[in-house]
């Protein structure tokens, strides 16, 4: 029995029973249309969104400029205070390095890591942190990392940075901030449900491109490339194998790649966001002096819900020859859960809508 004439029979069972009911049976008839109306709009949407096809619907713009956290402290005074911020450090508050170990989890090079306090080492305040890499050819890396706990799903870090003046390095260089999940090791690739590593970085392949190279993410995430991170350029470009697009979806917008100016001073600020397991709703962007430099929707970073974020670094690594030792310098480190922003000087700046802008999908 078909599903109409089932209904016909709960209306009239029997050829003796009650009549049926003209303006019942034109009114499932009509029920009926309307039904199939439905499902033959969206069964072509619930098909494409089940093999991935569908286009996802526009994304949250992001903010910028002095729009965030950072605008309601001037000089970031008092922003630990701030319900969204996890961490800060203004470096401020250490005798020598060795005592970095108080407020972070790991410090990587000891005898390369200094905290600075010379004017043009320091961006506020009378100190800041100082990594630095020798004259070698071959691989080094600093760096200080962070524990996250609890573990979170979104993390922002804006921390403010400075190559020295005569930075020279080629090939590979992981020199900037870092956000992960389970990390354990290099040359391990992400499955989705082991480990992701999204990092800000700059380098550069050759000498014929202006030092230090481009600001670009590297990033271990399920769909990489080889055994090794992924790079990933503002304007959508993806190495290794260049010639294949990103997978960013339709709202991927490609941006102008960018070279930060040595010897100076730069608010950078680096976004993750997790996404749904079994959804492409994962985000990563970045910003610099409060410009968004790049913006990565619809990112896959994890299959499983246990896979959240559970730690940020800062680095300075150099793999190759290098004939020049070369400095870096970090200051006002901010994490939080939601867009901080450069530092401000002066009277609390107007903050926009932007400020606790969810960052999901429409």
């Amino acid at each position: 029995m078909n599903f109409a004439s089932n209904f016909n029979y709960l209306i009239d069972s029997t050829p003796t029973g009650p009549k049926r009911s003209p303006w019942l049976a034109r009114l499932f008839w009509v029920g009926l249309a309307l039904v199939l109306i439905v499902a033959s709009t969206a069964s072509p949407l619930t098909q494409a969104a089940a093999t991935g096809e569908i286009s996802p619907a526009a994304v949250t713009p992001l903010p910028e400029g002095n729009t965030g956290i950072a605008a309601l402290y001037p000089s970031d005074a008092g922003i630990g205070s701030h319900p969204a911020v996890i961490f800060t450090d203004d470096f401020e508050s250490y005798g020598n390095a060795s005592e970095l170990w108080d407020r972070w989890d790991n410090v990587f090079q000891m005898y390369l890591t200094r905290i600075a306090t010379e004017s043009g080492r320091v961006y506020r305040g009378n100190q800041a942190l100082e990594f630095r890499i020798p004259q070698l050819d071959g691989e080094i890396s600093n760096a200080v990392i962070k524990n996250l706990t609890p573990v979170e799903e979104v993390v922002f870090i804006r921390y403010y940075t400075k190559f020295d003046a005569g930075h020279y390095s080629v090939q590979s260089n992981h020199n900037g901030a870092g956000i992960e999940a389970n990390y354990c090791c290099p040359g391990v690739p992400a499955n989705g449900t082991n480990k992701f590593y999204v990092g800000l970085e700059n380098s550069r392949g050759s000498t014929a491109e202006a030092s230090p190279g481009s600001s670009h993410l590297y990033i271990y995430h399920p769909e990489q490339r080889s055994q090794w991170g992924d790079h990933w350029y503002p304007d959508g470009t993806v190495s290794p194998y260049t010639y294949l697009p990103g997978d960013f979806g339709p709202d991927f917008v490609p941006r102008p790649n960018y070279t930060p100016a040595l010897d100076r001073w730069h608010a950078v600020e680096l976004m993750v966001k997790n996404n749904t397991p079994g959804q492409r709703d994962g985000r990563i962007a970045f910003w610099v002096d409060g410009v968004l430099i790049a913006d990565y929707p619809s990112v896959r970073l994890r299959d499983i819900d246990t896979l959240d974020i559970d730690k940020v670094s800062l680095s300075f690594h150099i793999n190759g020859d290098t004939p020049r030792e070369n400095y870096k310098w970090y200051d006002n480190v901010v994490v939080a859960r939601s867009y901080i922003g450069p530092l401000v000087s002066g009277p609390t700046q107007p903050l926009t809508e932007h400020l606790f802008l969810p960052l999901i999908r429409r």
